[in-house]
């Protein structure tokens, strides 16, 4: 896997909402929990600087992290983050321990490869239409790919691909997925027709509206006319 994720950390001695406020106020660090494989929960307190710039990379809500604990090396995923609502500020993280065997439903990206080149974009003038921009696989803790690829170089005019038309790592799948629930990824649409309103001349409508104004005036002139008497 490449691009790791590190994150230094402490053990918490001390627990409970006061001691949690008193870290993060004063230790500049986050409180947090380590849990799963059967093993025991450490209680653990994370620098929030190193937080802060792996929140900011993709990668630390996917892939397997690791956690420096007491010289040794804690392999694990993020389960959650809890932010303050207002100013965002990190309250808490949750992380599950993971071995190269654990089994994990995690949310990836799509990697949409060769728009430029789209055959129904440069031959026929198509639209490129994404339907999603990421979904939800099972796999294995040490195959979590950084993002599925979907190639749409050779993709015509109304022509998609669909979920079931993926190419996913070795032993990941997306559960769930049969012909009755297959979605649409992404699609060559052909370009929506340019509506254009009809101009009038000048000619039409001068010419009309003078002709009918005389004919007004003259009708209206014979009859207003009074009957002479005999």
């Amino acid at each position: 896997m490449s691009n790791e994720i590190i994150l230094n950390a402490d053990l918490r001695i001390r627990t409970g909402t006061n001691k949690t406020r008193e870290i993060r106020r004063e230790d500049s660090m986050v409180p947090a929990i380590i849990y799963g494989s059967e093993q025991e929960s450490k209680n653990i307190k994370v620098r929030l600087n190193e937080l802060t710039k792996a929140s900011e990379n993709e990668l630390f809500y996917t892939q397997v992290l690791i956690i420096k604990l007491e010289g040794q090396e804690e392999k694990v995923v993020l389960k959650e983050l809890q932010r303050e609502p207002v100013k965002g500020k990190f309250l808490h993280a949750d992380f599950l321990r993971v071995s190269g065997k654990t089994k994990l439903k995690v949310v990836v990206p799509f990697r949409f490869i060769g728009e430029e080149d789209c055959e129904g974009v440069k031959t026929d003038g198509g639209v490129i239409a994404k339907a999603m921009s990421e979904i939800e696989i099972a796999c294995l803790a040490g195959n979590i790919p950084e993002a599925i690829e979907v190639d749409i170089t050779n993709l015509l005019l109304n022509e998609s691909v669909r979920l079931t038309e993926l190419n996913l790592p070795d032993g990941a799948e997306i559960p769930g997925l049969d012909e009755e629930h297959d979605q649409m990824v992404v699609s060559v649409n052909a370009p929506r027709a340019e509506e254009v309103e009809a101009e009038i001349t000048p000619e039409d409508g001068e010419g009309g509206g003078d002709e009918q104004g005389s004919e007004d005036k003259n009708d209206t002139s014979s009859s207003d006319s009074p009957e002479e008497s005999n």
